[in-house]
């Protein structure tokens, strides 16, 4: 499956954005789906992840993305969203879809990059304070 992140940009912060991730080559509602971002020097770091039919939601356990950042999908459009509110300087960073393939594993697990089976090439989030 192909994917393409979409929505970044320069926002002020306490501003909002909406990421999506649009997939194409592959049957969407066998993926389970997840959010990643790195920031410059630090590693890839996991945001939020749905489940195959988007009733199960899971994030991140730090305190900077909860209660502002909302993961969502619509399998008839083959897309994921990420709605980031109240955005912060630190919420900047290239933010990464990634896709998982089947459904047999625990929602928590896709918070591991590396058990992510498909990425996609990113977009850039920048948050002015």
């Amino acid at each position: 499956v192909q994917l393409q992140a979409s929505g970044g940009g320069l926002v002020q912060a306490g501003g909002s954005l909406r990421l999506s991730c649009a997939a194409s080559g592959g049957t969407f509602s066998r993926y389970g789906m997840g959010w990643f971002r790195q920031a410059p020097g630090k590693e890839r770091e996991f945001v939020a992840a749905i489940s195959l039919s988007g009733g199960n939601t899971y994030y991140s356990d730090s305190d900077s993305v909860k209660g502002r950042f909302t993961i969502s999908r619509d399998n008839a459009k083959n897309t994921v969203y990420l709605q980031m509110n109240s955005l912060k300087p630190e919420d900047t960073a290239v933010y990464y879809c990634a896709a998982k393939n089947g459904g047999s594993y625990y929602l928590t697990s896709l918070s591991s990059r590396y058990v992510m089976d498909y990425w996609g090439k990113g977009t850039q989030v920048t948050v002015s304070s």
